[in-house]
């Protein structure tokens, strides 16, 4: 079984040999939701690797805003660890969140560039107010008004 991370609670596992499959009814927070099972019903194991980055990402970035990043290393690590490290997590947090499935890495290059050197590719400008999430939203907008949802 291999378990969404998209909401808890919500997770929905593959069947034997799938690598991706499609709802009709997507549930769960759409901040941590990949955009294309958010906006599409679309979900893949690129699904996880999304949440995953954006669950890394949310944690270093409070923890930066409020100044306090160095919190992010563990106090008996912090005279081995260099920031060059702190660094190179939030660029391969940034990987995992690409806005395209294609583009982000597979977990097991995510585990392996945590636990290396090599050279990271480098990630694209999020885009998360492209044209078809404009119109994800405006057709929300104009569904709820026809119903009278949310009148």
């Amino acid at each position: 079984m291999n378990p969404k991370i998209s909401d808890f609670g919500m997770a929905r596992s593959f069947g034997g040999n799938e690598t991706e499959a499609n709802t009709q009814r997507v549930v769960g927070t759409y901040g941590y939701m990949s955009p294309e099972y958010a906006i599409d019903g679309l979900f893949s194991v690129k699904s996880d690797v999304f949440s995953f980055g954006v669950l890394v990402l949310e944690i270093a970035w409070i923890l930066f805003k409020e100044g306090k990043a160095s919190e992010l290393i563990d106090t008996d690590l912090s005279n081995s660890c260099y920031l060059f490290e702190v660094l190179r997590s939030i660029h391969i947090g940034l990987l995992c969140v690409q806005q395209s499935p294609e583009d982000r890495p597979s977990m097991s290059s995510v585990v392996m560039m945590l636990g290396g050197e090599s050279t990271l590719p480098q990630p694209k400008e999020p885009g998360f107010f492209t044209k078809r999430n404009m119109f994800f939203e405006i057709s929300i907008f104009v569904e709820q008004s026809d119903t009278g949802v949310g009148q």
